[in-house]
Order: C-alpha cells, then sequence, then structure tokens
C-alpha cells in the first residue's frame, strides 16, 4: 500500500470528523458534520458520505493512487468473533456489524477501533510517543478512557476490551469514595465516573454545593478559587492513583493524556510524583507523562493511521 492516501473518521456522540492524509501524514482535507442521533443506518450513510465528500476533495490532487484506505475510531469496541459493535456510548451502534456494513458500502476494507486506542496510535506514530515501544493513551473529556498501542500498532485483545480503563473501578479508594457514583454502563465507582470533565463537577457539587461545569471549575481555579483548587487537588490525586495502577500493570513507555482536561498544563507536573506514590516497590516514576502532541485532531489521525502503510 505504499504511497497510498489514508481517510480516518472519528465518529463522535455529536459529530463525524473526517481527514486525508498523504503519503507521510500530512493533511489534505478535513471536514465535520453531525452525528445522527439514535438511527444506525443514517450514520452509516453519514460516515459513508464523508468518505466520498474527501474522496471529491482530493481527487483532483491525487486522482493518480488507487482508493484511500479508511479507518473508523468508534466510542466502543468491534467484538472480532462476531465483527458487532460492543460497549458504545452512542448506544445505537452496540451489536451492529459496523465495519461490515461500512466496507460493502464503500467496497474496499475498513478498520474500525475504539477512539482511545486511535488516540494511543497517533501519538505513537507521529505525536509525543513517536518510536516508543508501548504507549498507554488517556483521554480526560466528557467522560474518560484509555488505549493502548504496540511498536505502533492497535492492541485490542481477545475481548475487544485492550486499554478500556475508564471502566474499572478508582483504585485505593477511600471510605467515602465508596461505592462511587452509578455509571452508565451499569456498575458504580468507574474512573469515568471520577476523572473526567462530568465527574469533577459531580465532586465539586458534592463537596461545595456550587453546580460548574469543568471547565468553569477549572476558571474559578485559574481566578483564586480556593474551592475549585481543591476539587483540582482532589482531581489530580485520583488520576495519579488511576495511571499508577496501570504502570504496576503494563510498565508502559510513556503516558500520553488527550482531551480537553489534558490542557490543564498542572496535570504534568503534579501527576509523576502522585503516580509514583503508588508504585510497586517505590521510587520516582520513570515513565513521562506527555500531553498529546496533535490535541483534538489525535483520533482522526490515528484512525487513518490504522492502515500503517
Amino acid at each position: 500500500m505504499a504511497g497510498r492516501i489514508r481517510i480516518g473518521i472519528d465518529l463522535g456522540g455529536t459529530k463525524i470528523e473526517g481527514l486525508a492524509l498523504d503519503e507521510a501524514g500530512g493533511e489534505l482535507a478535513r471536514l465535520r458534520v453531525p452525528t445522527p442521533q439514535h438511527d444506525y443506518a443514517a450514520t452509516v450513510q453519514a460516515i459513508v458520505g464523508v468518505v466520498e465528500d474527501l474522496e471529491r476533495r482530493i481527487g483532483g490532487i491525487r486522482s493518480d493512487l488507487e482508493p484511500p484506505s479508511v479507518g473508523l475510531g468508534i466510542p466502543g469496541t468491534i467484538v472480532r468473533a462476531t465483527g458487532l459493535v460492543k460497549n458504545a456510548n452512542s448506544t445505537w451502534l452496540n451489536g451492529q456489524p459496523l465495519e461490515r456494513d461500512l466496507a460493502a458500502a464503500l467496497g474496499r476494507p475498513v478498520r474500525c477501533a475504539n477512539d482511545a486506542n486511535c488516540l494511543a496510535v497517533s501519538e505513537a506514530t507521529d505525536g509525543a510517543a513517536a518510536g516508543a515501544g508501548v504507549v498507554f493513551a488517556v483521554i480526560l473529556g466528557t467522560g474518560c478512557g484509555g488505549g493502548v498501542a504496540v511498536n505502533g500498532r492497535v492492541h485490542i485483545g481477545p475481548n475487544g476490551v485492550g486499554g478500556e480503563w475508564g471502566h474499572n473501578p478508582l483504585p485505593w479508594a477511600t471510605e467515602e469514595e465508596l461505592p462511587g457514583p452509578p455509571c452508565y454502563c451499569g456498575e458504580c465507582g468507574c474512573l469515568e465516573t471520577w476523572i473526567s470533565g462530568t465527574g469533577l463537577a459531580r465532586d465539586h457539587e458534592r463537596v461545595t454545593g456550587q453546580r460548574l461545569t469543568g471547565p468553569e471549575i477549572v476558571a474559578a481555579a485559574e481566578a483564586g478559587d480556593a474551592a475549585a483548587k481543591v476539587s483540582l487537588v482532589r482531581l489530580e490525586d485520583r488520576i495519579g492513583r488511576a495511571l499508577a495502577s496501570v504502570v504496576n500493570l503494563l510498565d508502559p513507555d510513556v503516558i500520553v493524556i488527550g482531551g480537553g482536561l489534558s490542557k490543564l498544563d498542572r496535570l504534568y507536573v503534579h501527576l509523576p510524583a502522585l503516580i509514583a506514590r503508588h508504585l510497586f516497590g517505590g521510587g520516582a516514576l520513570a515513565t513521562p507523562v506527555l500531553k498529546a502532541k496533535h490535541g483534538d485532531a489525535s483520533g482522526v489521525r490515528g484512525a487513518a493511521w490504522l492502515w500503517p502503510s
């Protein structure tokens, strides 16, 4: 597939973003459309429409090449044994053969992966963790998730849940943190309910009675609000505990953070020591904790890089 243009699609809950990359990873075209809500067939057609629109836009640039490869990042995973989607918070995707349906509609193979795994692949390919052997990528946004890339390739696993960090319980939980807030997955106390923008807002309201969004809490802390500052300290402590459990299990070469909360520069100052508190055997953390180089574009770039060559 040398010289082939790659198309990446990021299927979000409210938007579908498409990106075309040249052989070297340079951007050729990009577009966004709304995600059809609660309508699987319309979602498939919208994705097909984005691919076809991108192809029209780049057709005059490199029309001599074979059709672009297509990779798709989804808010869930594909079960390899059945080819069906599971664990998607865009619930109308669950139980559907999305990869097969898109391949049939586009007339070529399509590769799908979890959106956090796409972040990991993107950052391991030409991002903050370029060239690293094992990369653990974190999305800290409205929810939270994790993904694993090994030698630049996504690690999914036989159960399709490789890197599903957000639906593990908060480690080393205190008595007041148990059993934890209810999660949409049916469990209580998942990391997603604690270390996300919505989790930060819920925790701040629980402690202070103030109903603020995550960005409003961050802004208040930066303006000197003492209660907001303490809420961010609690958030950082929980992220540190959660990442320590990853290091104790996987010991990645690099941890990369994406999503809206990744813009908090204080995370990269405080997290190494907070993670080290819970490392087996003690000592300083040797794993760098880095901000995603490609920011909001990392997921869609990683979807394109699901076809590595």
